[in-house]
């Protein structure tokens, strides 16, 4: 005859019970490996150059390597998209620029801004401008004005993407003096810098990252899309200086996949925070005069909100396609 004793079995049952959350208490820390952060534009931009800074001094926070991946192309969106798909567990970053958000509203891709990713932190805006070869328009922003009036559909602009955001924001200030000019998508501002030196193209709407063509007598800047004028080029106008009531300084952060554990949130927040705050991400940011844009998750998700409302406007005021 085999007897049970009643009390070996609850302590049997209690600690088959227990061992998970003994297993939980022991798993080691986020992060125990390299993280992947995506970029989606090509090296050698002002956005890559920057989010390597902030890769090199966050990865020092967290004692794990941030490997940069450059993924370029369809209008910047290949981040969020391979992020949208990833499991959340905060080892696969994207950088997440409003063209993301822009093209997703325009061709439904296969994620959603609001409901598919945590914003973990954001980090900067962009300082768009407009550049042009040396000697090209000798009467500035104007000047272009008065050649583009007279002369419609003969002089053209490249953008680092379609529907990307130096394209739209130009395509509204063309809008708004009724020029006709024609759109040449490039990958990146190196490639469409390189097409504006050499003449293909008439006006190159873009980042700061050309600032060193204009230093070297290459290049100019017909405007700035910031509220104030950038200290190193104290001469280009802003768009208010030139009579428009605009400024274009779209914010850009780190995001994860949805459903990411609010620990790591937080872990990925503070360390992104610290790195922000060190001297070699704050140098490159200063060079290329990016603005501080620092908002905590739970601001950069309400922003975000704000963003696809006001893109959505922006969309139907242009009448913006896929295409």
């Amino acid at each position: 005859m085999s007897i049970t004793h009643p009390v070996g079995r609850r302590a049997l049952v209690l600690g088959t019970l227990a061992a998970p959350g003994i297993a939980r208490a022991q798993a080691p820390a986020f992060p125990t490996r390299p993280i992947s952060l995506i970029v989606p534009f090509p090296p050698g931009g002002t956005t890559d150059i920057s989010m390597r800074a902030l890769a090199e001094a966050t990865a020092k926070i967290l004692r794990q390597p941030i490997i940069v991946e450059n993924k370029p192309g369809a209008a910047n969106t290949l981040g969020a998209a391979q992020v949208a798909r990833a499991r959340p567990d905060g080892y696969t970053l994207t950088q997440f620029p409003a063209s993301a958000i822009r093209v997703q509203l325009l061709q439904r891709l296969q994620y959603d801004t609001l409901r598919d990713f945590t914003p973990v932190i954001c980090v900067v805006g962009y300082p768009f401008i407009v550049a042009a070869k040396a000697g090209r328009f000798p009467n500035g922003w104007r000047g272009f004005v008065e050649e583009a009036r007279a002369n419609p559909g003969k002089l053209t602009y490249g953008s680092t993407g379609a529907n990307g955001t130096p394209h739209v924001y130009l395509a509204e200030l063309l809008r708004r003096e009724g020029l006709d000019l024609t759109h040449v998508p490039f990958r990146g501002d190196s490639d469409g810098s390189q097409a504006m030196i050499g003449g293909h193209i008439d006006l190159m709407a873009g980042s700061t990252s050309m600032a060193g063509l204009v230093e070297g007598g290459q290049a100019v800047f017909l405007c700035v899309w910031t509220p104030q004028r950038l200290r190193r080029f104290p001469d280009a106008p802003t768009l208010k200086d030139l009579g428009y009531d605009m400024t274009v300084t779209t914010p850009f952060g780190i995001m994860a996949p949805a459903g990411l554990p609010p620990e790591v949130t937080r872990t990925l927040h503070d360390a992104f925070k610290a790195g922000m705050d060190d001297p070699g991400f704050i140098e490159v940011r200063d060079r290329y005069e990016m603005l501080p844009e620092y908002r905590n998750s739970a601001d950069y998700a309400a922003l975000l909100r704000e963003m696809v409302q006001q893109e959505t406007s922006l969309i139907q005021r242009l009448g913006l396609s896929a295409g």
